[in-house]
């Protein structure tokens, strides 16, 4: 399908999906489209008082919504341990959103230590995904949904300063971890054909959306944000790649879904392509070698 949109999900009825940082921008969006065709949506959420906003606000539009809250904080390791715990307590797990993340904030660290954009928005969703792979194997046709960016396309990996001890960018940053995405993205779906598992690793990007992750951007582009929202997506419809990737038929492994139109920034989504440098195993696996010793989590394939 070329164009996708919200109105070209089809029916989930029966399906259970866990959608991370759900109670707002794209993860709520998302959360509500899926809860509108049927499917149990878990939204992974750091706090409970906005997950419990979140819920109410989808059954005010979808009053038979079957909706649960999943405490996760993807910046710190043991959290990331006991939602997936708690999902294994699901009779099922269909499809497995990593939307959460956060965009180019001061330096910080996570709970384990991390820097913060490449320990929330990579490690995080290495650490869930390699936890829940056992859960997702036992669905056929699986899914696992890896968010990525646009800003990709200039995204480096600092193996000789993952923790930007020497030198942090907050742009910078943001890219490596939005290419990390796309890295665990590839090679996660390159090993799970290696082992004939029908769960698919696939990866999609919103373009430019109006969602809360703008909030650390420089101030004059915040303050031109309310004359240039006209040119980009909302937040629902920055979660149709989201979508489109969690359940489109025609969706294959390795496929990577965005928006359309302006350069990928807006519009309906379609697949797109990446860079070679996001594609590239031998990058992946030092990557993925990388990830399991930070982490202490092995997906096991």
């Amino acid at each position: 399908m070329a164009d996708f949109t919200d109105a070209d999900v089809p029916d989930q009825s029966g399906r259970t999906m866990l959608v991370t940082g759900a109670n707002t921008g794209i993860g709520f969006e998302t959360a509500k489209a899926l809860a509108e065709q049927g499917a149990r949506v878990l939204l992974g959420c750091r706090s409970e008082d906005r997950a419990t906003d979140a819920i109410a606000r989808i059954h005010l539009e979808v009053g038979e919504a079957d909706l649960a809250f999943v405490p996760l904080d993807q910046g710190d390791l043991s959290s990331v341990a006991a939602a997936a715990d708690r999902v294994q307590e699901e009779e099922r797990l269909d499809v497995l959103v990593n939307n959460a993340g956060i965009m180019m904030p001061p330096r910080e660290l996570t709970t384990d230590g991390f820097e913060s954009q490449f320990g929330v928005n990579h490690l995080g969703t290495f650490a869930l995904t390699s936890q829940l792979l056992p859960k997702l194997a036992e669905t056929e046709g699986s899914r696992v949904v890896i968010t990525s960016s646009i800003a990709h396309r200039a995204g480096n990996i600092h193996f000789d300063d993952i923790d930007a001890s020497k030198n942090y960018g907050a742009q910078d940053r943001y890219q490596q971890s939005k290419l990390a995405n796309l890295l665990f993205m590839y090679e996660l779906d390159r090993r799970l054909r290696a082992v004939e598992s029908t769960t698919i690793a696939v990866g999609c990007h919103p373009g430019i959306a109006d969602t809360e992750l703008s909030r650390h951007l420089p101030k004059l582009l915040m303050l031109a944000a309310p004359m240039l929202k006209i040119f980009f997506n909302s937040s629902a419809e920055g979660a149709w790649p989201t979508l489109m990737a969690a359940t489109a038929d025609e969706i294959e492994g390795g496929d990577y879904t965005g928006p359309s139109k302006r350069g990928e920034t807006a519009g309906p989504a379609r697949k797109v392509p990446s860079t070679g440098r996001a594609r590239d195993p031998q990058l992946a696996n030092l990557l993925w070698d990388l990830s399991i010793e930070m982490t202490g989590v092995d997906p096991g394939i």
